[in-house]
């Protein structure tokens, strides 16, 4: 029995110690934890001289790395060895060769793969996402990196600043932080790189959720000021609404009650008329009327206004059902307009709806929510 690990190093012409930079590479993309550079030196030798056996979480490591089957990988099988192996300059020009072959219809692909896993997360929450996710940014970024000239790398950026802020809500969600502020990081560049100041304006003022979640509400009211200047003249009225809606909430959540109802009047201004709630320029925004009642009813709520219970109601009579995960911060928000009003019992109703909805969705953000809620009754 031969050691496929070996062999499949040496047909990529990689040292030990290469091997090892790439095992950190993947894991770095994956996020995924492995050992220390110098406990991963002696994994290597171990496992090629059959000291150490390979577990489960390297093999599949090492399977993505080399391309090659688990039967492979332990020598069961013949690996098949090109008989001219190519340097690194080759394996680097193939890469560039690949990006360059990037189309329109590809990227289409890409968009529509983000599409799907914001649906599932819409429906069924971001937890069993994970996975899914951090592939597909994987795959986006690769594509972005070995891209050369700017007609290929814009449309990739475009499609992974969209990618990257979903994925940094979902992991928000999850109670992931900083996984959330980096995915918003990578997002936000990624907008820069595409010269998209919409994207750039979405990701910065979801950002800002991660401060408020921390407890820093009046630098995430600096952060949402900042989304909405790098926005400019360039951003649609639905996406200028949303933005005004973001500021009313986290205004509420810093103590500014009058500039609270300052940016939930813009936002009413702002947001065009009709039924119809996505913005056909900027696919993550969802706001028509309903929405915005909900919103507002949020904001009002927090900062204990009476109107806040008719406009949640509003709101819940208009939900839309497909927005499973959003309706647990609906009965959140009611449960908290109860509460500033003394009637504990429906705040009792609505926050075991919203437990339900949370632990059904993986939501920990909401659970947490739920919980602090739970405390003031």
């Amino acid at each position: 029995m031969t050691n496929g690990l070996k062999t499949a190093r040496s047909a990529r012409e990689w040292s030990q110690e290469r091997l090892v930079r790439e095992i950190e590479r993947y894991a770095r993309q994956h996020m995924l934890d492995v050992a220390s550079t110098a406990s991963l030196r002696v994994y290597v030798s171990e496992w090629e001289n059959g000291r150490r056996s390979i577990s489960a979480r390297y093999a599949k490591i090492l399977r993505a790395l080399l391309g090659i089957t688990d039967d492979e990988l332990a020598g069961r099988t013949e690996l098949l060895v090109p008989a001219a192996t190519t340097d690194g300059y080759d394996d680097l020009m193939g890469r560039i060769d690949a990006a360059r072959s990037i189309s329109v219809t590809m990227v289409s692909t890409f968009m529509d793969q983000t599409e799907l896993l914001r649906t599932v997360d819409r429906q069924m929450g971001a937890a069993s996402l994970v996975d899914q996710m951090t592939a597909h940014l994987a795959t986006l970024e690769d594509a972005l990196t070995f891209a050369v000239l700017p007609e290929t790398r814009r449309p990739v950026a475009r499609a992974l600043a969209g990618a990257a802020t979903l994925a940094a809500w979902q992991a928000l969600d999850v109670g992931a932080i900083e996984r959330a502020w980096r995915h918003y990081e990578l997002g936000k560049r990624a907008a820069q790189e595409a010269e998209e100041p919409m994207y750039l304006a979405h990701a910065t003022a979801e950002q800002a959720y991660v401060l408020c979640d921390a407890g820093r509400a009046p630098m995430a009211v600096q952060l949402i000021h900042e989304a909405q200047r790098l926005g400019g003249k360039a951003m649609s009225p639905r996406l200028t609404a949303w933005l005004y809606a973001a500021e009313a909430e986290i205004c509420a959540r810093a103590g500014m009650p009058d500039e609270c109802k300052r940016a939930l009047e813009s936002a009413a201004r702002s947001l065009p008329s009709g039924d119809e709630a996505r913005d056909p320029d900027m696919l993550s925004i969802f706001l028509n009327g309903g929405h915005l009642a909900r919103w507002r009813g949020n904001a009002l709520a927090l900062i204990g206004d009476e109107e806040a219970v008719e406009s949640l109601y509003t709101a819940l009579e208009t939900s839309d059902p497909t927005f499973i995960r959003a309706s647990a911060g609906l009965r959140c928000d009611l449960a908290q307009a109860h509460i500033a009003r003394g009637e504990y019992d429906q705040a009792h109703k609505h926050l075991r709806q919203a437990r339900l909805i949370a632990n059904r969705t993986g939501s920990v953000r909401q659970r947490r929510r739920v919980e602090q809620l739970t405390q003031r009754l």
